[in-house]
């Protein structure tokens, strides 16, 4: 079993004659506890591309010290990573596989630098005894075992916040650690570091005087041609004006860079939130879905760009992903719902055990979403998903347009959604209430969120205008999404009542929640009109465009 520590430190430069000063002086640290050496010897896995290290990621397998084991980092943010642990094993254990496979895909793992470290540890505590933070100077052996057969050695000091920390705490720390002459490491890992000084294989004899002789011969090359045109511009001074070199200024962005650079992000987000899903971190799931289909919307919305031929076929697996990460989120939702809507109603409304119940359905509901997705995300078609959005960034299906002006290409196409916006909502609007309206009000939805992230898209391009519109639609797609989560709480709240009965406990309080339902969504369909007509005018600097 694997379980997980938010990690905060910050890693500096020690070399062979500096030493870690008396940290007892730092505000807040009432003692100082040497708490020894430690060997630690630690291998670290990637593939032979180094795809976990292009994405900061570190897998190491690790014996020494008191958290043996297998350990992998994720990145959070600068200076914080969340450790995944699992017992000491000889195989990578399956539960950190899954964690790393939308990077490591079906490459295989490899042994690429082992690191022998001299850790001597010491404790700050504040006045209670209580750890404030683990410092520790590291003496480091790296040795490659693969892609360069070098090897490196170096001092660091370490600063680890102890779990709860005040991140502030570090600052006083490091300025006590800089009045010593010490800085911040310029690699963010020792990794990083051993993977940088290592790199290349070490040369031969031969081949090191070979490269010296000619580093040599360039010199003296270097030398000459220096002394010559040196020579020439003595001679042509004073005789003509010296020649002004014109640098040449980039290309401006074309429409289809801004586009790309918008499918890039989606493509990166949904591989990075791809971890965290599996690990049920709060709300990954949703933002992993919006990424699918910010992604899908974009090839729809930017048709002129990419050519749809290509993209089309992709955007059906988008949508078949959004689907299968919707199963999880829509219950997320469902049950956020119905247990804010229980704590607000009164004590006096409640007949039968209705919270058991909730939570007995949710559970049962849930649980078989959550195996269902992850076997969604081990499995080859998303897999290969992946694969063909790296291929389509690496080599996308321009068009014509895709080389033309982005505020017209662009606008254009922000345009056009927004007209077929206008036309669903007005369609809502028109619609006698009931099943007629609630579909044309999901409808309306749907297209708000494609207009939404056209938009955003367009932010670069269009400066103000798309940004103000972004923050429209946002709002849009919130009142409307308000009226189909009703639609769908009501439902829900049928099959509880029905459950309810079948066991023979009274299905009062669902009705009473029903009929709650049923106002808010009139209330939505009440505030509709009003609020798309001041939608529709403050849109009008950009949609009034042409």
């Amino acid at each position: 079993m694997a379980d997980t520590k938010r990690e905060i430190e910050r890693k500096y430069e020690a070399g062979e004659s500096a030493g870690l000063p008396d940290l007892s002086g730092v505000s807040g640290v009432a003692s100082v506890v040497d708490k020894g050496l430690a060997e630690l010897d630690a291998t670290y896995y990637d593939t032979a591309d180094q795809r976990l290290a292009a994405a900061s990621i570190t897998l190491r397998r690790r014996t020494g010290g008191d958290d043996a084991g297998w350990h992998l980092k994720l990145p959070v943010s600068d200076g914080v990573r969340d450790e995944i642990r699992a017992p000491l094993s000889d195989a990578l254990p399956r539960s950190l596989a899954g964690l790393v496979r939308s990077r490591v895909r079906d490459a295989e793992l490899l042994p690429v630098v082992r690191l022998q470290s001299a850790r001597d540890v010491r404790h700050l505590l504040d006045a209670s005894g209580g750890l404030l933070a683990e410092v520790s100077v590291d003496r480091v052996h790296a040795e490659r075992l693969s892609g360069g057969d070098g090897s490196t050695d170096w001092t660091e000091i370490e600063v680890e916040l102890a779990d709860d920390g005040d991140p502030a705490f570090l600052d006083k720390v490091e300025k006590k650690l800089r009045k010593a002459g010490i800085s911040r490491s310029k690699s963010a890992s020792k990794l990083a570091r051993a993977l940088a000084e290592t790199g290349k294989p070490a040369e031969t004899g031969k081949q090191a005087d070979a490269g010296k002789q000619a580093d040599a011969g360039k010199q003296a090359d270097t030398g000459k041609a220096k002394q010559t045109k040196q020579t020439k511009q003595t001679k042509q001074a004073g005789r003509k004006k010296p020649k002004v070199v014109v640098t040449a200024e980039p290309e401006p962005p074309t429409a289809g860079d801004h586009v790309l650079a918008y499918v890039r992000a989606q493509r990166d987000a949904i591989v990075e939130l791809d971890p965290a899903v599996r690990r049920d971190v709060y709300d990954s799931v949703h933002r992993m879905r919006v990424a699918t289909r910010r992604l899908r919307s974009s090839f729809r919305s930017y048709g002129k760009v990419l050519d749809r031929a290509v993209t089309d076929p992709i955007g059906d697996e988008l949508k078949w992903l959004a689907g299968e990460l919707g199963v999880d989120r829509d219950q997320e939702v469902l049950t956020e719902r119905l247990t804010a809507a229980l704590d607000e109603l009164p004590r006096t409304l409640f007949a039968g055990p209705v919270r058991t119940r909730l939570r007995t359905w949710a559970h049962a509901r849930r649980g078989g979403s959550r195996r269902r997705l992850i076997a969604v995300l081990d499995g080859k078609r998303y897999l290969d998903l992946l694969a063909t959005l790296d291929s389509l960034v690496a080599e996308p299906p321009l068009l014509k347009a895709a080389a033309g002006p982005p505020d017209k290409v662009i606008g254009k196409a922000v345009r056009s959604d927004f007209a077929k916006l206008t036309a669903l909502v007005v369609q809502a609007i028109d619609a006698p209430p009931g099943t007629d309206r609630d579909l044309a009000i999901h409808e309306a939805r749907k297209k708000a969120k494609r207009t939404r992230y056209a938009a955003e898209a367009a932010t670069k391009a269009l400066s103000e205008p798309a940004v103000d519109l972004v923050r429209s639609m946002k709002s849009l797609q919130g009142l409307l999404g308000d009226h189909q989560d009703s639609v769908m709480t009501r439902l829900s709240l049928r099959d509880l009542a029905t459950q309810a009965h079948a066991a023979g406990e009274s299905s009062f309080t669902y009705g009473v929640l029903y009929g709650r339902e049923e106002q808010r969504a009139a209330d939505v369909e009440r505030t509709l009109p009003g609020a798309w007509a001041a939608i529709f005018a403050a849109a009008g600097g950009l949609v009034g465009r042409r």
